[in-house]
C-alpha cells in the first residue's frame, strides 16, 4: 500500500458517458499483490486497474489502502479500529514501480465486464473518488482495501455474480492471520494477544475474502448471472509484476517460543532456590506482576475498540490490571489475598484456552505466577 494519497483528478468527478464502443477498449483488472516485509503488507494488497488500451491516455491504479503511517498516533488509532483509509486514483506504473522495489508479484484479472458494466463502474470509482466519499473507515477483518473492490465490482454488475463454494473450508479469523504471519511470529503474536473469542469462530466464504489472495481464488472461480445465462468473471490472468527478490528484515533474534521457554526456565530454577532457602524474590515478584499489569491494562482497552474481534478476550481473565493494584500491598508484605487469588484466576484462565487461543506461550508468565503463588502460601502457612 502506497503511503501517501497520489490521485491528482485524472479523471474528470462527475459521470461521463462514453462513445459506444469505446469500452471495448478499456480493460479493467483486480489486481492482486504478494505480501512484502512491511508490516501493513503481510497479508498481501488488493487494488483495480483501469487500462485504455486503445489511446493509451488513461493506465490508472484505484487503491483503497492510502493512509498516512506519520499520522498523529497511527498506531493508537488502528489498534482502536479507529483509522481512516482513503481511495486514491494514480498512474499504473506508479503502482508497478511500487512493487517491484518490493520484490512483490502482482496478478492480474482482466475482468469479463459489458460495457454498460464498466461504464457503471468508472461512474461508481469517480464518486468515490470525491473528497467527501472517499476516506473510510477502515476495519481489517470487514472494510478493507480488499473487499471495497470486491463490492464496488458486485454494485456494477447485471446481473449477479456466483461464487463457487468452498465445501468444509471454514477457517477462523485467526487460523488466517497465522498463515499470513508465519515469516513474522512477533507480529502473530501480538495478533493473537490482542484477537479475542470472536476470532476463533468459523467463518464463510465471503468472510475469509478480506485477505486478498482468498478474493482472487474466488474471482478466478466465479461466473457472472445474467438473465438465464452465465459468463465467467474473469477471462484472463496474468503477472503484472514478477516476483522479484525479497528483502527480509532481521527484527528480535528470539521468537516468541524461545523467550517463553527462557522464561519458564528461569520461572523454575527461582521457584527452587526460593523453596530451598525459604525466602521469596520480591523483585521477581514485582517484576511478573508489572508485566501482567500492562498487558491487563492493554486487553481492558481493548474492550473498548471499534474491532469486533477484540472486545471478547479471555487472556483478560488472568491478565488484568489486579496485579497492579496489588503492587503496594505485595511490597509491604500484605499481599496474602493477591496470592491467594492468582491460582483461581489461573484454573479459569486456562480452562478457557478450550474456547480460545492464546499468545504463543503466554500461559508461562502465568505458570510463573502460579509458582510464586505457591511460595507464599507455602510461606504462609509455615508461619
Amino acid at each position: 500500500m502506497l503511503q501517501a494519497a497520489l490521485f491528482t483528478n485524472i479523471h474528470a468527478r462527475a459521470e461521463h458517458t462514453f462513445e459506444t464502443g469505446y469500452l471495448d477498449s478499456v480493460e479493467v483488472c483486480l489486481l492482486t499483490c504478494q505480501p512484502h516485509d512491511e508490516v501493513y503488507s503481510l497479508y498481501g494488497h488488493t487494488a483495480l486497474r483501469w487500462h485504455d488500451m486503445h489511446k493509451g491516455q488513461a493506465d490508472l491504479a484505484f487503491n483503497w489502502g492510502v493512509f498516512n503511517f506519520h499520522a498523529p498516533y497511527f498506531a493508537a488509532r488502528f489498534v482502536f479500529g479507529l483509522t481512516d483509509y482513503e481511495l486514491g486514483g494514480y498512474p499504473f506504473s506508479l503502482f508497478q514501480k511500487e512493487y517491484r522495489h518490493f520484490g512483490s508479484m502482482v496478478t492480474e484479472q482482466v475482468l469479463n465486464l459489458s460495457e454498460a458494466e464498466k461504464q457503471r463502474l468508472y461512474n461508481a470509482l469517480n464518486e468515490n473518488l470525491r473528497d467527501e466519499n472517499r476516506v473510510y473507515r477502515y476495519n481489517y477483518f470487514y472494510n478493507n482495501c480488499t473487499t471495497k473492490a470486491r463490492d464496488i465490482i458486485e454494485q456494477c454488475i447485471n446481473g449477479k455474480i456466483e461464487y463457487t463454494e468452498k465445501e468444509d473450508y471454514t477457517p477462523s479469523h485467526r487460523d488466517m492471520v497465522h498463515e499470513m504471519t508465519q515469516r513474522n511470529p512477533w507480529s502473530r503474536w501480538g495478533n493473537d494477544l490482542l484477537l479475542g473469542i470472536k476470532a476463533d469462530q468459523p467463518t464463510t466464504q465471503r468472510e475469509q475474502e478480506f485477505l486478498p489472495k482468498n478474493l482472487m481464488y474466488d474471482f478466478d472461480r466465479a461466473q457472472i448471472h445474467e438473465n438465464g445465462q452465465y459468463r465467467p468473471l474473469v477471462k484472463e490472468r496474468r503477472i503484472a509484476v514478477p516476483a522479484g527478490v525479497q528483502i527480509v528484515q532481521t527484527g528480535f533474534p528470539l521468537s516468541p517460543k524461545e523467550c517463553a521457554c527462557i522464561l519458564m526456565i528461569v520461572g523454575t530454577l527461582l521457584f527452587l532456590w526460593e523453596w530451598k532457602r525459604k525466602k521469596a524474590f520480591l523483585l521477581w515478584d514485582l517484576l511478573l506482576m508489572v508485566v501482567s499489569g500492562i498487558i491487563g491494562i492493554v486487553l481492558t482497552l481493548m474492550v473498548f475498540s471499534q474491532h469486533p474481534t477484540v472486545s471478547l478476550n479471555c487472556q483478560l481473565i488472568f491478565f488484568n490490571p489486579i496485579h497492579l493494584l496489588f503492587l503496594w500491598p505485595v511490597i509491604k508484605g500484605r499481599g496474602r489475598g493477591y496470592w491467594l487469588l492468582c491460582p483461581v484466576l489461573f484454573i479459569f484462565f486456562m480452562g478457557c484456552y478450550l474456547k480460545q487461543s492464546y499468545a504463543e506461550g503466554i500461559w508461562v508468565l502465568a505458570y510463573c505466577l502460579l509458582l510464586q503463588s505457591y511460595i507464599h502460601s507455602d510461606f504462609a502457612r509455615k508461619k
